[in-house]
């Protein structure tokens, strides 16, 4: 890619990892769901603009979209965030919606992939497993756990855009917000009781975290990627977002306090290392049968 589109590919993963510790210093005084809520109310207020009918035949997969998405994939990794001791673990262990999303395209849309990347898979699993011993990731296993199923459904919804049509990047994060702001507030009166009444005396840093999660990780990490993939081949341009993770252990460590293990420096090293080769993987065949590329 050229210099620009690579500082830019920077920037989204600067955003994102900047995501990692503003919403951590939010939920210190909110609760997860409530925290999503108010994310996805901001940002269905900035892009209402934007929302556009679907195709005929398309409100199934749009809702399941939506659902998967802003409600499970959000919702559980603010959750699991909350539960976490630390920023490192929940932003390398996030990244495992890749080799999922490629199993999955596997399992439901009969994509196949030779034998060197399911062993990239199985390196990443395994790093996940291996990171899971750590000290600091033991003390809060449920942390783990949730944002496993979180990136889960994250790779749920990235294989079901793969049929969506006539939505563009701004529409799909609309509909995403405006689907998933009511489900979300009444899971958090349903789950977190007392958290409304929070509100008023949230502080400048809670209100920043909600902030920044809406407009700089969803509006302007989110739209340069989008505008990225549009110019360059996924495959091409995942490796470099490799380094949000990367840029997020560096914010735990300099500003969260965390002291990252040896079990979860190598276990957090084999699921990137196995995320990039699949992605290098991608970019082989994508150069050996030229084909459109999608999100």
């Amino acid at each position: 890619m050229p210099l620009r589109d690579l500082l830019l590919a920077l920037l989204v993963c600067l955003a994102w990892a900047g995501n990692f510790l503003t919403s951590a210093m939010a939920l210190r005084e909110m609760p997860p769901l409530l925290f999503t809520s108010g994310r996805l109310a901001l940002l269905a207020l900035l892009l209402f603009a934007f929302l556009r009918r679907p195709a005929p035949g398309q409100w199934p997969r749009l809702l399941a979209i939506a659902l998967c998405t802003g409600v499970l994939h959000f919702g559980l990794s603010f959750w699991a965030l909350k539960l976490a001791g630390d920023l490192s673990s929940p932003a390398i262990v996030m990244q495992s919606y890749i080799p999922m999303s490629v199993l999955l395209a596997w399992a439901v849309l009969g994509e196949r992939f030779a034998w060197r990347t399911g062993a990239a898979i199985a390196l990443s699993f395994g790093g996940v497993l291996v990171l899971g011993f750590d000290p600091l990731v033991l003390d809060n296993p449920a942390s783990l756990a949730l944002m496993l199923v979180s990136a889960f459904f994250l790779a749920v919804g990235t294989v079901l855009m793969r049929g969506l049509s006539g939505v563009d990047r701004y529409g799909m994060q609309a509909w995403t917000a405006v689907v998933g702001v009511l489900p979300l507030l009444a899971l958090s009166l349903w789950l977190e009781p007392g958290g409304l009444a929070q509100v008023p005396a949230l502080s400048a840093t809670a209100w920043f975290g909600i902030a920044y999660a809406a407009i700089v990780a969803s509006l302007l990490g989110h739209g340069i990627y989008f505008s990225l993939v549009q110019r360059h081949a996924v495959a091409k341009v995942m490796p470099w977002l490799l380094l949000t993770p990367v840029f997020a252990i560096g914010l735990g460590i300099a500003f969260w306090g965390d002291r990252p293990g040896p079990k979860l420096l190598v276990g957090g090293a084999m699921t990137l290392a196995g995320i990039l080769l699949i992605a290098l993987r991608s970019q082989a065949r994508a150069r050996a049968v030229p084909v459109a590329e999608e999100l």
